[in-house]
């Protein structure tokens, strides 16, 4: 494989950030950050945390990485390549195959039921077994929520939905925007064993940001922003 390859056949080993930094935030003093204005480097199958208070760029940060908005300055670069430099094919072709991205606010459809909500994404991939489908709906407490519209389930029932969604992709990393914010303890963990299972199991790498309820994944790596 070499460095700048990108494509089905291969995995994106490295995510690398060079003097990046949100374009809003040019004009101002920047608290010292292990992401802007420095180098970081996120590698495929560790585990990152990312704390900063509200307002520190976390979601912009997410957006970025996925190609969903390009308002900075600096360098992204993915297997050494130039992101700038890819156009809408291969944008499609990396978050088809190679990135998975769990948004705040969940993108959900609130009038389809919890289980068609899954299978709309699991019908673009093929990648999940329905039983597998199913066994993380009864350790996440929400197979019997399974044909209720999702706009009628709690926003907790909701993350934890929105989680087994962006598992039925394959991914190279994971991307999850405060993904258990209004989960406690208990589901809180089961989500993180079901992500660190799965990150394991195809050699990903996951990164969650949190301002206070972060993931509990063993074994993350702090990452100041």
């Amino acid at each position: 494989m070499t460095t700048d390859t990108i494509s089905n056949d291969y995995h994106i080993q490295s995510i690398e950030l060079s003097d990046m930094l949100p374009e809003v935030f040019v004009n101002e003093a920047i608290p010292h950050s292990e992401v802007w204005l420095t180098h970081c480097v996120f590698q495929r199958g560790r585990h990152y945390l990312i704390e900063a208070p509200s307002g520190g760029g976390k979601s912009s940060l997410m957006a970025y990485i996925f190609g969903a908005r390009t308002d900075y300055t600096g360098t992204l670069r993915f297997n050494n390549r130039d992101a700038a430099t890819f156009d809408m094919t291969r944008w499609q072709l990396i978050r088809r195959r190679h990135l998975a991205y769990l948004p705040q606010e969940l993108d959900l459809f609130p009038e389809l039921t919890c289980i068609e909500n899954i299978r709309l994404k699991n019908s673009l991939t093929g990648f999940i077994e329905e039983r597998q489908i199913d066994e993380w709906l009864e350790r996440l407490g929400i197979a019997s929520r399974r044909d209720t519209p999702a706009g009628r389930m709690s926003i907790g029932q909701q993350q934890r939905l929105a989680i087994i969604r962006a598992l039925c992709m394959p991914f190279d990393f994971i991307f999850l925007d405060e993904p258990v914010s209004h989960l406690d303890s208990t589901n809180n963990r089961i989500a993180a064993e079901i992500i660190s299972e799965e990150a394991i199991r195809r050699g990903a790498g996951v990164i969650s940001t949190s301002v206070g309820n972060p993931l509990l994944l063993h074994s993350a790596i702090n990452v100041k922003l």
